[in-house]
């Protein structure tokens, strides 16, 4: 057994003891309520300042703040991008002017514009991420032809299987001995003075014998304008040298129709392998896939596909 003397001394020290704790306890928790006020009241006077500075703005609406803030990463064209809602809205605001006429695109100076094309041009970048991107790079270009049905023609036999330069230098060249491009002065010049100028046989052959349909007068040509595409199509190809392919470049040049697509073009279609199909090799029926996304305005989407390739515009 423990002495009683010193089980009391020993129950005096717990009882002394834990008063000490309960006296740190209540002085722990007094620092703390302290500490408290004192961050509350610094809170406020920091946003009294920040409010000084600038007006509070009520609190955004969940579904408003996410559609404002929320970042996307998207890839386009090559290049991969952050992109937010509010971007996405200016980029459709722009499209979407052009199309109302906001943002009128240039006119180049001394040239007649066609009448559609403006309209077909917003309707084709909106529609066609492609031709989003280029037509904005030939700034006031456009489709440019000659009112003259012959020489028309004549220009587009000269341009048969051959690229733009070399049809342009043989042109020159046959300009230079018919300066007045009637189809007398080619039936006067003859045969060999064509083929001179370096085009083959044959073609001199065919733009003699368009000369003499225009001189005989076996053509309607009055009744061109009036008539659908394929119309006009099947009176031309029954001249010699003129197939299809002839016909939809007069067809586009001189009577300007919106809505042409010459699948037998070879540019046209390896514009769109490169632009659509990244150099594959491209079947008719693919290409004519891909402008079916043109319509009703294959002509114009066709000139900006070989802008891509020949920077420089032809004209027939």
């Amino acid at each position: 057994m423990k002495a009683p003397g010193k089980t009391a001394g020993v129950g005096a020290a717990r009882k002394t003891a834990s008063q000490k704790a309960e006296r740190s306890d209540s002085t722990e928790k007094a620092a703390r309520k302290v500490a408290k006020t004192a961050a509350v009241k610094a809170g406020a006077k920091v946003g009294e300042k920040v409010g000084a500075r600038a007006p509070r703005k009520p609190a955004a609406n969940p579904e408003t703040a996410a559609a404002t803030t929320r970042r996307v990463v998207a890839k386009r064209d090559g290049e991969t991008r952050i992109v937010t809602p509010e971007i996405e809205r200016i980029e459709h605001e722009v499209v979407d002017a052009a199309v109302t006429g906001v943002v009128p695109l240039p006119v180049a100076p001394g040239a007649s514009r066609p009448d559609f094309w403006d309209q077909a041009c917003a309707d084709l970048m909106k529609r066609d991420r492609i031709l989003k991107k280029l037509i904005p790079q030939f700034g006031p270009a456009h489709l440019t032809g000659r009112g003259e049905p012959f020489v028309t023609l004549a220009r587009s036999i000269v341009g048969q299987q051959i690229s733009v330069k070399a049809a342009q230098a043989v042109w020159d060249r046959v300009v230079a001995i018919c300066p007045k491009l009637s189809p007398s002065q080619f039936i006067k010049a003859g045969h060999d003075a064509l083929a001179g100028c370096g085009l083959s046989r044959r073609k001199a052959e065919y733009i003699l014998d368009l000369a003499t349909h225009f001189k005989s007068g076996a053509l309607h040509v009055d009744a061109w304008a009036s008539m659908d595409d394929e119309a006009v199509i099947a009176e031309l190809t029954g001249i010699r040298g003129i197939g299809r392919w002839t016909a939809e470049m007069f067809l586009m040049f001189n009577l300007l129709r919106p809505d042409v697509l010459p699948l037998d073009d070879v540019g046209l279609i390896n514009a769109i392998s490169v632009n659509y199909f990244s150099g594959e090799p491209v079947t008719r029926s693919e290409a004519r896939e891909v402008a079916a996304n043109w319509e009703p305005w294959r002509s114009v989407a066709t000139w900006y596909m070989w802008r891509s390739l020949e920077p420089v515009p032809v004209e027939y």
